[in-house]
């Protein structure tokens, strides 16, 4: 197999930057990862994920693992503010006639079976480290690292998320990070025997739930907030229970009795970025949330990355000169990505105030449509 590139670097050991370890190493390429983090941690509570999503694990070699240690399951249930469901979402079997259409997964989780399957493929993973400077010519790159040690590659991928500092030395005038009203708590929680897939609730807030393994789920809760502030540690069961307090659904009620200070609750301002083109600057490319990181109203943030990983292996591969390969990567993602960053602000504007119920429904069926299509 022939590799526009052999000596590859990955800035970023997040769930984009892994893919990509993994998939090159697939296809014969030396591979260093570098993770700021000596710990290597995962921060938060449940992810959920499309099928689309799925399918990519298969691709990757991680989908046994994910059924095996998450959940998967068929179908959204759409559920009125007391309880009665009201409708039911279809998830098409994209991964395959044999996997659900979604599931959900505990994000540390996730992260250590990429993890282990980067460590498996061969990948030199290099922990407490990053870059200090990058500098390159037509023929390679010479990256300078924390550690002192000065190394030179063929490519570099800038994997390191919505703070990027890649993208900030590539792109100074890139644009920052923008806050979109709204924020997302999550809490981790025993998994009651009628939540078999995910389920949401309709109201002026939107709580939903969905299993990440056979005894747990994780709640998850769409707050508009006009302001971007810290809430305190301290505050957030209460804050939260007052949240789930306007909605007499009864399992919804059984749920709020529940939340505590053990409930692993995880508060986040909801961020998002979409960096115009060109995502690459010679032999330097930038993937996953460092030029589209999106809001969860799809679903689909950690797809994206994880996809944009793969398709840039593959572009790799045709043996097209790099910085060919980078510009058919780029023609590739562009539109697949921009559809889902901005589709799902749209969806979150919509919920803020008010707007088309019919707008949000047509949005969320022409997205889902798009993401079915092959990548």
């Amino acid at each position: 197999m022939t590799l526009a590139a052999r000596r590859i670097l990955i800035i970023g050991g997040g769930f984009s930057g892994m893919a990509a370890a993994i998939e090159l190493r697939k296809r014969g390429a030396e591979v260093d990862l570098a993770e700021i983090d000596a710990g290597w941690r995962n921060y938060g509570a449940g992810i959920s994920l499309g099928g689309a999503t799925l399918r990519a694990f298969r691709q990757l070699g991680i989908l046994e693992a994910f059924l095996r240690e998450g959940n998967a399951a068929d179908g959204l249930k759409i559920c009125a503010p007391h309880g009665p469901e009201v409708a039911e979402l279809p998830t098409p079997r994209i991964a395959g006639p044999d996997v659900p259409g979604g599931g959900g997964i505990m994000r540390p989780v996730l992260a250590k079976i990429l993890a282990d399957a980067t460590r498996a493929s061969g990948t030199n993973v290099m922990l407490g480290s990053t870059f200090t400077a990058i500098e390159q010519d037509a023929e390679g790159v010479d990256v300078s690292f924390t550690d002192g040690q000065r190394r030179r590659y063929e490519l570099v991928i800038g994997a390191d998320g919505l703070y990027s500092k890649t993208r900030e030395a590539l792109f100074p005038a890139a644009p920052k990070p923008r806050y979109s009203g709204q924020a997302v708590w999550r809490a981790v929680l025993p998994r009651p025997p009628e939540v078999t897939t995910a389920m949401m609730w309709m109201g002026r807030v939107k709580p939903g739930v969905n299993p990440v393994s056979k005894e747990q789920m994780y709640l998850f809760l769409t707050e508009h907030r006009p302001n971007n502030e810290r809430v305190d540690p301290k505050d957030f069961a209460p804050l939260l229970r007052a949240l789930l307090a306007e909605f007499p659904a009864p399992l919804l009620q059984r749920i709020r009795e529940q939340i505590d200070e053990q409930a692993q609750i995880v508060f986040r301002p909801l961020e998002g970025l979409l960096m115009p083109r060109p995502w690459f600057r010679g032999r330097v490319v930038l993937i996953g949330d460092t030029v589209h990181a999106t809001t969860p109203h799809l679903a689909s943030g950690a797809c994206i990355g994880i996809e944009d990983a793969l398709v840039l292996a593959e572009e790799l591969s045709r043996g097209a000169p790099v910085p060919d390969a980078l510009q058919a990567f780029q023609d590739r993602r562009w539109e697949r990505c921009r559809m889902v960053v901005e589709n799902s602000f749209r969806l979150g504007e919509i919920e803020m105030t008010g707007g088309s119920k019919d707008e949000h429904a047509q949005i969320m069926r022409d997205s889902l449509i798009a993401l079915a299509q092959p990548i």
